[in-house]
């Protein structure tokens, strides 16, 4: 049993437990010695660690996914927290518990399952709840739907995770969709539950999280076309009409094509998917990011890299509000402007002489020929 979970490290705490260890990378340092970076990770969180010394001989006992016994101490580098390895020595995975090492969804399985039934019973059009049956029905994909996180970093990556995303965008959906005219419910909430079903097949998820090789080299929006078109291929008299809407919900779901998406949404529900979508991962993404930070009582938590930039975690001790109560003396009056005293120009002296002291920055750069900017073509060159 883990004592030590990564949220519990501390800045200077010795540290002894069994990670996971998610990546594992080789490098050289600029004196040209190798150090090695290993991500080490449970169901809280990862943490970066590294070891200086060794480097040949500690690399040798281990691979990437192997569960390791880590002694060493945390240590905090440029607002980040990082283990440093001393020693190390690999576990047997029938040692561990699983459930200890990879993140879970805090709403349970069996309560997001019935939800997602839920949620099909809901729907009233007789075809796109035929084909929403044919995959709660579909116990191999249920399996996986309900297990996969959603992301391998970004938002919901945790087991169950995708699961849990696509009810909250379904939830929202309906919310939406009772609130603008011209909505069509029914297809949005179809489209808000199966939009990244591809991501069953994209994710490996049995250790850390990576992509498969279909993930890689299809993605889960081209995946989750052909199985949508594979479970309608099996509805008999599927409208072709309804079949391409909410294909196209699934092309366009990313909104932008430098986001991924091969199309951009055309219809209003394409619309209104995307933007929910976005809306449920940056929400999640940044909560999590804010409950994992280790960058300890500091009000602001470290660099998040994907969104670039900080986040503002609340002064300590005050729930996060500035107090503003002890600031009651009078405010001091603003500052008034400074202005130079005139002094009087002289005239300059004939037959190129020395200049005057005093004299002004304009008159120094009088007939001057200075080229403060360059052209674009120059700056080319």
């Amino acid at each position: 049993m883990k004592n030590t979970f990564v949220s519990d490290i501390r800045e200077r705490e010795p540290i002894e437990d069994v990670f996971l260890v998610r990546e594992k990378i080789m490098a050289l340092a600029k004196n040209g010695k190798p150090y090695m970076t290993v991500k080490l990770m449970d169901r809280t969180g990862e943490v970066e660690g590294r070891i200086w010394d060794r480097v040949e001989e500690f690399g040798s006992r281990f691979q990437r996914d192997d569960f390791l016994r880590i002694r060493g101490k945390a240590s905090l580098y440029l607002g980040k927290m990082q283990v440093v390895v001393q020693d190390l020595a690999r576990v047997p995975e029938s040692e561990v518990d699983l459930g200890e090492f990879l993140p879970v969804s805090s709403r349970p399985r069996e309560e997001m399952v019935a939800a997602f039934r839920e949620q099909v019973a809901g729907v009233r059009d007789p075809d796109y709840r035929n084909l929403l049956d044919a995959f709660a029905g579909d116990e191999s994909f249920l399996r996986k739907f309900s297990t996969a996180p959603a992301a391998k970093s970004m938002h919901h990556a945790y087991l169950g995770g995708l699961l849990e995303h696509s009810l909250a965008v379904a939830e929202l959906a309906c919310e939406i969709g009772g609130r603008y005219k011209g909505v069509d419910t029914e297809l949005l909430v179809t489209g808000a539950l199966l939009h990244d079903i591809g991501k069953t097949e994209e994710l490996a998820y049995l250790r850390s999280f990576e992509y498969t090789d279909d993930g890689k080299l299809l993605g889960h929006i081209m995946i989750g076309v052909e199985m949508l078109d594979a479970k309608i291929r099996g509805i008999e008299s599927f409208p072709r009409e309804k079949a391409s809407l909410l294909k196209h919900l699934i092309l366009s779901h990313h909104g932008q094509y430098e986001f991924g998406s091969p199309k951009r949404p055309k219809t209003l529900e394409g619309v209104i998917l995307n933007m929910l979508d976005d809306l449920d991962a940056k929400i999640n993404g940044v909560s999590e990011h804010l409950k994992n930070d280790m960058n300890g009582d500091s009000s602001w938590t470290g660099y998040h890299r994907l969104m670039e930039r900080y986040f503002y975690k609340g002064n300590n001790g005050d729930d996060g509000r500035t107090s503003v109560a002890a600031d009651t003396k009078k405010a001091d009056p603003p500052p008034q402007p400074i202005t130079e005293p005139k002094t009087e120009r002289k005239p300059r002296p004939a037959g190129g002489g020395q200049k005057p002291l005093r004299v002004s920055l304009g008159e120094q750069l009088k007939e001057k020929n200075l080229e403060l900017f360059l052209n674009r073509d120059e700056e080319k060159d």
